[in-house]
Formats: structure tokens, C-alpha cells, sequence
């Protein structure tokens, strides 16, 4: 079952995330993850309420009566962003993200657009599965600082998905000879 998480889900939320970002420990930079090396949460509490203060809505998977997969959409301007894309790491590869994604898709009702490491290559396949692809390298930095608050470092080893939507809309204003 799917529904979109409220305050009472915000302790799961936050667990989930840090258990399910455990598959980036040692493939994005050593300085890209937060705090120091050890093996401290990837999201601390406090950034967590920022996204959900910034308008990032969580929305939870529930499996046998417990939250295991959440993933959250951010509504900008004329966009929508896919943020914080996680599943616990004992049921992950379950095919719970592809639900989440696609019940998220069909809430969205503007071009979507999704952020992930550059070395995150399973996460790239998933979104390249569900139609999205990767944008340009100047395009990325671009949307990056447009829609995300991140440093550049993160900024430099990120890379942008977009959707069907999305390039369509960008085809749409190119001029034409």
C-alpha cells in the first residue's frame, strides 16, 4: 500500500533513508558523504525537516505493516523533482521503487526531473528503466543550481534524469532554423 507519510511517519522516514543510502557508503566520494568517516547517519534529523519545510512530500510503502520504501516529489515552478528515493536494505530489488515512482509520476502533472551520484550506477539504471535519461553535463550543472540546494562538490559528481515530459518541453522551445 502506498499513501503519502505525515508527521507520525517522520521517524521511519528518516530511518529508512539512512538505511537505505548504507549502498552509497564507498561509492560516492568519501568527501561527498556527510560528517566525518564514521558511520554516522547519511541525513541527519534536521536536514530531514528542512526538504519536508522546502515542500519535498514523503510518500511511504507499506509491507507487512511496516514502512519500507519511501520516496518523496517536490513541486517547482514548472517541474517536479524525485527526492529521496530509498528502500530498506532488506527489501530492496523487490520491485517497491517502481511503484513508488509510478504512483509518484502519475501525481506529478509536470515534467519530472530526478538528481543522483554519477557513481550510483544501479540508481541511473533504474531511472533509465522507467524512461528517464541522463542530461548533458552543462544542462545538469544548471539544473542542479536551479532546483537543488546542494554544494558544488555534489554539484560535480551528480548527475540529472529527466523524462519524457521534461524533453519534450525543452524540444518544444528550441528555435528552429
Amino acid at each position: 500500500m502506498i499513501w503519502r507519510c505525515g508527521k507520525d511517519d517522520f521517524e521511519a522516514i528518516w530511518s529508512i533513508i539512512n538505511d537505505g543510502a548504507q549502498a552509497y557508503r564507498g561509492v560516492i566520494p568519501e568527501d561527498c558523504w556527510p560528517g566525518d568517516s564514521s558511520p554516522g547517519p547519511y541525513m541527519t534529523r534536521e536536514e530531514l525537516r528542512r526538504e519536508i519545510e522546502d515542500g519535498v512530500n514523503f510518500w511511504g510503502f507499506d509491507q507487512d505493516d511496516r514502512l519500507v520504501g519511501v520516496m518523496g516529489l517536490q513541486q517547482l515552478e514548472d517541474i517536479a523533482l524525485i527526492r529521496h528515493a530509498y528502500v530498506s536494505a532488506d527489501r530492496q530489488n523487490h520491485g517497491i521503487g517502481t511503484q513508488l515512482l509510478s504512483h509518484l509520476l502519475k501525481l506529478a502533472g509536470t515534467p519530472v526531473l530526478v538528481g543522483t551520484w554519477a557513481d550510483a550506477t544501479w540508481a541511473i539504471r533504474f531511472y533509465e528503466k522507467h524512461g528517464f535519461e541522463l542530461v548533458g553535463a552543462d544542462e545538469k550543472n544548471r539544473l542542479l543550481r536551479k532546483y537543488w540546494s546542494i554544494p558544488e562538490r555534489q554539484i560535480e559528481t551528480s548527475v540529472v534524469l529527466a523524462d519524457a515530459a521534461w524533453r519534450d518541453s525543452r524540444s518544444m522551445s528550441l528555435p528552429f532554423p
